[in-house]
């Protein structure tokens, strides 16, 4: 429970020193905190569950609901005396999220409303790898334009977009919302945020995110019990690892960590994207699967998922060179899930992309080489999953985190008497 002098400390005045609108916020947070987790709650159990005074609750709850955030539902009885209360509930059903992805093959957008409401969900075909970054982000800010139209038009009569999270494949400076270098993209130094904010014409906050950090965090929220230390490797024309450890996102001192794809594992195996040779993507990328395991469905516009569930009926089907295949990527998968293992020692490692499609047919072998390499033996060896997002992973991640940051600020999102700049 939280000190109760501290957590109201915004009603104090004088030269104490404290700012008084970040404890508004951090009050306002908790509060929606406890509706969050709670579903149904009354003021008096949150005050109790908080160690906030009923008064402050009763005031904040008023902020919230005057924000759209929460709703006043059925009356409860508090106890056996005294008039029974309203409840709250989360309500945020006219403030949205737009989560956006660039990837290789094709762009996506994903809309939902603050409760996780699916208001829109497109996804199509794109061959970003050939295309210049200017004509990407074109085409990227007409398809976010049709979706923010969708969110508005579904949304209630005073709906508010707070926010848009943009996945892509590289190396992402997320304070500036530039892509440092994605090289399947052929990306160098693209600001992305500013781009798409010049071409939308509007001031909703913009963040941008590497994909495999993204899908990560989507991974994370999904879990009914969420995993402290978790490895995500995507499994797309590129690898790349979201890494999770004390349950907080692991970026690194410039916030380039996790490109695991491009660690080298072969010296002499073939040329990557990134200019050098054997990295651990030119193994188990897309690509290379499709030509272990069934070269004949390699084609340059194909959509990747297509590809991934044809190689998983070419396994199903019991084909003996889908499964060699599969047996040799797998072995690639283990050594490199080995290394990731015997560095950062996580509860799991989660496959997304078309390594999570074909998670059956690659974990064995995989969790073998695991075995053979863990150092610490069976007391650090985990296990290997599929995620349940597949493709949709990274978009996920991106509408969950605008989702996310509304919860941390409740502030951003406007009272009824604050004017709207997200329109």
């Amino acid at each position: 429970m939280a000190d109760r002098g501290h957590a109201d400390a915004g009603r104090l005045g004088g030269p104490s020193g404290v700012d008084q609108t970040a404890v508004r916020r951090a009050n306002l947070a908790r509060v929606l905190d406890e509706v969050r987790r709670g579903e149904v709650v009354s003021r008096a159990e949150i005050a109790a569950r908080s160690g906030l005074t009923k008064a402050t609750v009763s005031s904040l709850a008023g902020e919230l609901i005057d924000r759209g955030l929460i709703r006043e539902t059925g009356l409860r009885r508090e106890g056996a005396v005294g008039r029974p209360g309203r409840s709250l509930e989360l309500d945020g059903s006219g403030i949205t999220a737009l989560g956006l992805e660039i990837n290789s093959k094709y762009l996506a957008a994903r809309g939902t409303d603050l409760a996780g409401r699916v208001i829109v969900e497109r996804r199509l075909g794109f061959d970003a790898m050939h295309t210049r970054p200017e004509d990407t982000l074109d085409r990227l800010a007409g398809l976010a334009r049709e979706a923010i139209a969708e969110l508005s038009d579904q949304g209630s009569a005073h709906s508010f977009l707070a926010g848009i999270a943009v996945a892509v494949p590289g190396l992402v400076d997320a304070d500036t919302g530039r892509v440092r270098y994605a090289p399947n993209l052929e990306w160098h130094g693209v600001a992305v945020t500013e781009s798409l904010r010049d071409r939308l014409g509007n001031d909703v906050p913009i963040a941008v995110d590497n994909e495999a950090n993204l899908s990560a965090l989507a991974e994370l929220h999904a879990m009914e019990k969420p995993a402290a230390d978790l490895v995500y490797l995507t499994g797309e024309v590129g690898v790349g690892a979201g890494l999770i450890t004390g349950g907080r996102l692991l970026r690194g001192s410039s916030g380039f960590s996790g490109e695991v794809g491009h660690v080298p594992v072969d010296l002499d195996g073939g040329l990557c994207g990134c200019g050098r040779r054997g990295c651990l993507e030119t193994k188990i990328g897309l690509p290379a699967v499709l030509r272990a395991a069934a070269p004949d469905l390699i084609a340059a516009d194909a959509d990747p998922q297509d590809q991934a569930h044809a190689l998983r009926r070419r396994a199903e089907d019991g084909g003996p060179e889908a499964l060699a295949g599969f047996d040799e990527i797998g072995r690639w998968l283990g050594i490199g899930a080995s290394m990731l293992v015997n560095l950062l020692n996580p509860e799991a490692v989660v496959l997304g992309g078309y390594l999570g499609t074909v998670a059956p047919y690659v974990v064995p072998s995989a969790m073998r080489q695991l075995r053979e390499r863990a150092v610490a033996g069976d007391a650090a060896t985990c296990r290997i999953t599929a995620s349940a997002f597949g493709f949709s992973a990274a978009v996920r991640g991106a509408a969950s985190i605008v989702v996310e940051e509304v919860f941390t600020d409740p502030l951003r999102i406007p009272s009824g008497d604050e004017p709207s700049t997200a329109d």
